[in-house]
């Protein structure tokens, strides 16, 4: 399947926005500390995929309450995919149907006015490494324009390829990725380890090692 990367869309805030005011009726009652729209289309200027990425954060003790409150608006809870204090959930109604997947039951439709843009929706532990990765990340891109437009160069220059499958596009922007994270000062390196462990494996600890040597990386 190919990598679809957009050049930046001004529609991307309002769309985050309009989720946003979707999920917040069905979490009342629930203590949440912030919506935050999160990944590439949270950054002003910079080619995405077109997929709004939210993150829901909550305290620990409010995490199983806020996964039953989505599962109440179309979303389906899959997990933590290995990443420990995040919780993904599938929106039912937008979410791609698997090449090699069978559906047996009718997808729901939209209710009127509801935002049919596609989204990875996280409910997440407040102060969990992956919510420290996703805003640190975000805020490195957000103030250092000449850094977001190398990696919005790389990244349609990697999924203008038609057979770049998401292994090699991921694998293909690492060290500019890497780089951010290296910036990031709100992670610690064992932390900043752990992160390229789990994106990339040992090669781009390795090179998130020699990025953190360098004078000037943090």
């Amino acid at each position: 399947m190919p990598v679809i990367v957009v050049p930046y869309s001004p529609e991307w805030p309002a769309q985050f926005q309009r989720i946003a005011a979707e999920l917040r009726p069905a979490l009342t009652g629930v203590p949440v500390i912030a919506i935050e729209h999160v990944g590439s289309t949270s950054v002003p200027g910079l080619a995405a995929k077109p997929i709004i990425d939210i993150d829901i954060l909550v305290d620990e003790t409010n995490l199983d309450a806020a996964l039953a409150a989505v599962q109440t608006i179309g979303y389906k809870h899959v997990g933590d995919m290995g990443v420990q204090g995040r919780h993904a959930n599938k929106h039912l109604a937008t979410h791609p149907v698997e090449p090699d997947a069978l559906e047996t039951a009718p997808r729901p439709a939209l209710g009127p006015g509801q935002e049919s843009c596609r989204r990875n929706l996280y409910v997440c532990v407040d102060g969990c490494l992956a919510v420290r990765n996703h805003l640190g990340v975000r805020d490195v891109l957000r103030a250092n324009p000449d850094l977001r437009d190398e990696y919005a160069a790389t990244k349609l220059r990697l999924a203008s390829d038609p057979t770049m499958e998401i292994p090699e596009y991921l694998e293909g922007k690492s060290d500019i990725l890497l780089r951010v994270l290296a910036m990031t000062g709100n992670i610690t390196d064992e932390e900043k380890a752990e992160i390229a462990a789990i994106n990339k494996g040992p090669t781009a600890s390795a090179r998130l090692a020699s990025i953190a040597s360098q004078p000037g990386s943090q």
